[in-house]
């Protein structure tokens, strides 16, 4: 009996050892993060409380009425599984990308406000990583929510939609794409991040934390 007994110890023991390495495999790279999502977010995370001006640089009609004013992006918060990015344009606050670390990469979403902090009817939309991506560059092809979104709100230009981020040692660049065809998009802004700014004001309704 004693002998069973120990047997059994040691099962369990090598299993508990078996699972307690898995469980620190995973948190080497942050869930289920590939180590290049691991570093890109860790790129976002090194500017946190930095403002930077940017300009947009793409040319597409739809952008007409936003090229000539002031775009400045925040890196207002930032915790271990979420990077919150406010984007001004001019005296518009109502816009901030959100960066948040999942089981399976990285996702990205858009939180939309009007001025009294209410949400937009258009908000909470975006998707998650398909690939690895790199340390520079991360890619959100838009999800299944965000499509019944666009959908029920008369957006079906918008199901194919293609979010990405870039942040290198000297940029940070947004863009949204869709494939060539009726519905084509090309948006891009990108920022200085060798020469901060003063923050802007927090974005309407905004709370950190929330």
């Amino acid at each position: 009996m004693v002998a069973g007994v120990t047997k059994m110890e040691m099962r369990m023991a090598k299993l508990g050892t078996c699972v307690a390495a898995a469980a620190l495999a995973g948190c080497a790279h942050g869930g289920g993060e590939a180590p290049a999502q691991e570093a890109f977010f860790g790129r976002l995370q090194a500017h946190c409380g930095k403002a930077y001006d940017g300009r947009l640089v793409t040319q597409d009609a739809a952008d007409a009425a936003m090229a000539g004013e002031r775009m400045v992006m925040h890196v207002a918060e930032c915790s271990a599984a979420r990077v919150r990015i406010p984007f001004h344009v001019g005296s518009d606050r109502s816009r901030t990308w959100v960066v948040t670390r999942t089981p399976a990469g990285l996702r990205l979403k858009h939180d939309h406000r009007h001025a009294d902090g209410s949400p937009d009817a258009l908000t909470d939309y975006g998707g998650d990583t398909a690939g690895p991506g790199t340390a520079s560059r991360q890619e959100f092809p838009v999800d299944a929510e965000s499509i019944a979104l666009f959908r029920r709100s008369g957006r079906e230009a918008s199901v194919t939609n293609v979010w990405a981020v870039e942040v290198t040692e000297t940029g940070f660049a947004y863009e949204l794409r869709r494939p060539a065809g009726a519905n084509a998009r090309f948006f891009r802004v990108e920022f200085d991040l060798t020469r901060p700014v003063p923050p802007p004001p927090l974005p309407w309704g905004w709370q950190a934390g929330g």
